[in-house]
């Protein structure tokens, strides 16, 4: 079969600029269709933020684009995703991109995110015809590529853009885009758009509902979500036109990078390890409980935490089970993470009540998040909703059984602990309350001191996980090929 020209379209990409997980699949997914042979290009923002990683030039022709009342300009920066031959575009302009926040501002939402992420997708587009390059699919990903689709099927329906499927994947439902009508001027979309059965909700703009309406196909990134999307309690409003367009949509599970995430060859760690021998993560359990001033105990199971610090994630549900598992259980248990005050506050207090069996430490630092990963024995995620999840399987990777809520991607990717069956890779708890969460720590707890051998069978299943983009890559090709079909009325083989 032929090779395919990809078009990747995103407000994220890493190791450029990251705010969430879209930026990993981003800055991943596209190498992987590289080596399977297919032409990937990736267009974002040049955010003031953005790192200027690896060798960076401008093109030597101006962007016009054609949003607003007159053409806009951008300058266009090439690089290539690092260590791989894939292009990446970054589209610089002064009025859209100069400040450093890809979102949001310190007082909240910026009032012209609609604006600046219709002229991304208005860019990304007039940049595929600068370069004289059509490709077969444009990929878009979340509410800020939403109206991507929109102009492939209005007013670039009759250019050399006409013929190019769109795929949209939702990352997260719950954020939408909620925008004033005046970005149907601004990106010249027709007005006749404006429909409750398009892009139009409670009388704005939704950039996502717009995606959702207009994309060829539809992913999301976990197969349980995209069961879970077409709920009401799933939809956030949006599950009406979900399982109208549910024959389009398909869940395929977000991959990881399995070579920048090997215990084996992870240079953050004070000592490697693998499956075959585990003594180094005994060494890295040491180091963990020594940087949070814990009893270096190797005999009590430590439970690691890294999480933003929201309800979304169930971290109130830990901390209003912590106080009675410590004091029940013989445990420790540290955890890296920020968001709400109240949480932060909860855990901190934690860490001080129970100095020598609970660490926190509030904000961020990638190296402590991977040293906790890897000396932790259990990992706590237990998140009222997960539309993927990828730190449980760093987990895994690393030998540390993640103990999960059964929501989205924990589903897919962790199956529940089979007593005497030689079966499972962590522990499943299904009510998303501190007791059903109390109670789970205390099985994981037990099988860690009762059933050791079970347990270090659950780590070398664990371990043995392929949870690499090299799968999902394939899926997506079968899923651009079908969208390239449903685009022209011609399979592309």
């Amino acid at each position: 079969m032929r090779a395919l020209k990809i078009l990747f379209v995103s407000s994220e990409v890493e190791p450029f600029v990251k705010v969430g997980g879209l930026a990993d699949m981003v800055g991943a997914l596209p190498i992987e269709l590289a080596k399977l042979g297919h032409e990937v290009r990736i267009v974002c923002p040049a955010y003031g933020s953005v790192k200027r990683v690896g060798g960076w030039h401008a093109l030597p022709r101006p962007l016009g684009v054609d949003v607003g009342p007159s053409a806009q300009w951008a300058r266009t920066w090439e690089t290539v995703l690092p260590g791989t031959a894939v292009p990446a575009y970054f589209l610089e302009n002064h009025d859209h991109f100069a400040r450093p926040e890809v979102y949001t501002g310190p007082w909240g939402a910026f009032e012209d995110n609609d604006l600046r992420f219709a002229f991304l997708c208005r860019g990304a587009l007039a940049l595929c015809q600068q370069l004289d390059w059509i490709p077969d699919v444009a990929h878009g990903h979340d509410w800020p590529t939403g109206l991507l689709p929109v102009m492939l099927n209005t007013t670039l329906r009759d250019t050399p853009l006409g013929r190019t499927a769109s795929v949209f994947t939702i990352h997260n439902l719950e954020h939408q885009g909620y925008a004033p009508a005046r970005v149907v001027d601004f990106a010249r979309l027709p007005r006749g758009e404006f429909l409750r059965d398009g892009i139009e909700s409670g009388g704005m703009v939704n950039q996502l509902k717009a995606g959702l309406w207009h994309a060829t196909k539809l992913t999301t990134v976990s197969p349980t979500y995209a069961k879970e999307i077409l709920t009401p309690g799933g939809g956030f409003g949006l599950d009406g036109v979900l399982r109208f367009r549910a024959g389009d949509l398909l869940g395929i599970l977000n991959g990881i990078d399995d070579e920048s995430w090997d215990p084996a060859r992870d240079r953050a760690l004070p000592s490697n390890y693998s499956a075959a021998d585990l003594h180094g993560k005994a060494r890295c359990k040491a180091a963990l409980q020594r940087r949070f001033g814990l009893e270096e105990n190797p005999v009590v199971p430590l439970y690691g935490v890294v999480s933003r610090l929201v309800a979304q994630k169930g971290l109130d549900l830990l901390a209003e089970a912590l106080p009675a598992v410590l004091d029940r259980m013989a445990i420790q248990l540290v955890l890296l993470g920020s968001g709400d005050v109240r949480l932060e506050n909860s855990f901190s207090w934690a860490a001080r009540a129970y100095r020598g069996r609970c660490g926190a430490q509030i904000g961020f630092d990638g190296k402590l998040a991977r040293l906790i990963q890897a000396g932790s024995d259990i990992f706590l995620m237990p998140s009222r909703a997960e539309p993927c999840g990828l730190t449980q399987m760093y987990a895994m990777r690393y030998g540390t059984l993640p103990l999960v809520h059964a929501t989205g991607g924990l589903v897919d990717t962790v199956e529940n602990f089979a007593e005497g069956q030689g079966r499972g890779t962590g522990f499943v708890f299904h009510a998303a309350t501190a007791g059903a969460l109390a109670d789970t720590i205390g099985w994981a707890c037990a099988t860690y001191y009762d059933r050791p051998l079970e347990f270090a069978g659950l780590q070398r299943r664990a371990m043995a996980q392929d949870f690499s983009w090299r799968q999902s890559a394939g899926h997506y090709v079968d899923l651009y090929r079908w969208a390239v079909e449903s685009r022209t009325g011609t399979y592309p083989a």
